[in-house]
């Protein structure tokens, strides 16, 4: 049993292929839907198992917000985004661990043999969507920072042509230096936008897809009993992945949402928490 590193078309639907971690991304999807229809048809004065477990949940999920954000406005305005985010996740990494997942599938002819295309597999383990949650959350950051701080605040720490301006009319050298220095640091904070994305598709996308290869290896040695020390390592990894990407995203839209004098401070303490 083989764990190519690019997601498997299982159908296609006109020009759209279908792979089996879209198929897992779906499934996801679709049961935080059920829960959150349910949830929305149960809510009352007086809560029920659902909405009390749900409530205890999101209580928790500010409460580490808080640290982050250090207030708890901002938890509630970023609470959509990095929940769903977290939930996404977490339900995603979990449910690879569910069985069939990996072993049940169908039979392609691949290179002129017939090999088994699994019919679910770790919607994590598609770079694809990986890339495509990062960028998200470093295009979201971006927004939050022009609406909250000012559009030419914003973007004055990446293109600081007003600071180089100033300076050359005062044909003051140390100013002009400092300027240059300073628009130099502004096309590093460019390439460090970038650099936010490939690292929270990358690092996402690399610790699930190493588990995925993990099991797939101790399975394929022992079907029984001895994966199993293994399966319980990789619930905690999807915490660990699924909490890693929504705080550090967080942290995005936390100091994209700060005065710049206070954005070093906040992502300093951000990263301490």
């Amino acid at each position: 049993m083989s764990a190519p590193i690019a997601a498997e078309t299982i159908l296609q639907i006109s020009s759209l292929p279908i792979t089996n971690a879209q198929i897992n991304a779906t499934l996801a999807l679709v049961v935080l839907g059920i829960v959150a229809f349910c949830l929305k048809r149960s809510i009352k004065d007086v809560p029920g198992r659902l909405q009390n477990a749900v409530e205890a949940i999101l209580e928790a999920l500010l409460d580490v917000f808080d640290q982050v954000t250090n207030d708890r406005k901002k938890s509630k305005r970023y609470l959509p985004l990095v929940g769903t985010l977290f939930l996404f996740i977490l339900l995603s990494n979990w449910m690879s661990l569910l069985p069939g997942t990996g072993s049940i599938g169908v039979w392609h002819l691949i290179h002129g043999e017939n090999e088994l295309v699994p019919l679910f597999r770790p919607a994590m383990s598609d770079l694809n969507l990986t890339a495509a949650m990062a960028l998200i959350s470093v295009i979201t950051a971006n927004f939050v920072g022009m609406f909250t701080v000012g559009f030419f605040v914003h973007w004055n720490k990446f293109i600081q042509l007003g600071t180089l301006w100033k300076a050359l009319k005062t044909m003051n050298f140390m100013k002009i230096f400092t300027a240059v220095i300073e628009l130099a640091v502004g096309v590093i904070e460019m390439v460090s936008e970038i650099a936010k994305v490939v690292s929270l598709s990358l690092r996402l996308f690399g610790n699930i897809f190493a588990g995925e290869i993990l099991i797939t290896v101790i399975a394929s040695l022992a079907a029984f009993i001895m994966p199993l020390p293994f399966m319980a390592l990789e619930i905690i990894v999807g915490i660990v992945q699924a909490t890693v990407f929504s705080l550090l995203t967080l942290v995005y839209l936390t100091a994209a949402s700060s005065a710049p004098h206070a954005e070093e401070e906040s992502v300093e303490v951000a990263a301490a928490h």
